[in-house]
């Protein structure tokens, strides 16, 4: 994976094309009817709905755009069980007090419900990356420093 790269699973990288597909078809004609109808209704420079949609238009174009780039970029593939903590990867940590935890490793992008995310940008999941089980992890956060021991590391299914 390059820094340019984002890993996606397969599961989150189909999710992601039927966004852009639907954004691209569906989301345009409504986006292009909402603004002819708002047209209609007079004077442009004082149509709430004329601006309202317009802005929805942009927005979804930009989110268009973000898609593209993502999955142009994309590195689609499952991960292996390598043990240690990687891009991926399900991760089960202990606190001091000894409460558990589990946190998916990956980029946003993969965002899976139920799940809590950490993103290898993230202070905490890039002191999780390569650690394996039996190891201590430091991260610095904004509410102080947090210790985790690594409990089990599994691979992520859909």
């Amino acid at each position: 994976m390059t820094d340019q790269s984002t890993w996606l699973t397969p599961a989150a990288h189909d999710k992601l094309q039927a966004e852009l597909a639907e954004l691209s078809t569906v989301g345009r004609v409504e986006i292009s009817a909402r603004i002819a109808e708002a047209r209609e209704h007079g004077d442009l420079r004082e149509n709430a709905e004329y601006d309202a949609a317009k802005n929805e238009q942009g927005l979804m174009e930009a989110r268009i755009r973000k898609l593209t780039h993502l999955l142009d970029n994309a590195e689609v593939r499952e991960v292996e069980n390598s043990g240690l903590v990687e891009v991926g990867t399900v991760v089960t940590v202990i606190d001091d007090d000894e409460d558990e935890f589990e946190f998916f490793v990956a980029p946003a992008e993969n965002k899976v419900a139920g799940m809590v995310l950490a993103s290898p940008q993230s202070p905490l999941g890039d002191a999780l990356l390569g650690a394996a089980p039996g190891d201590e992890v430091t991260y610095e956060a904004p509410g102080g420093t947090f210790t985790y021991r690594i409990a089990a590391v599994r691979v992520y299914e859909d």
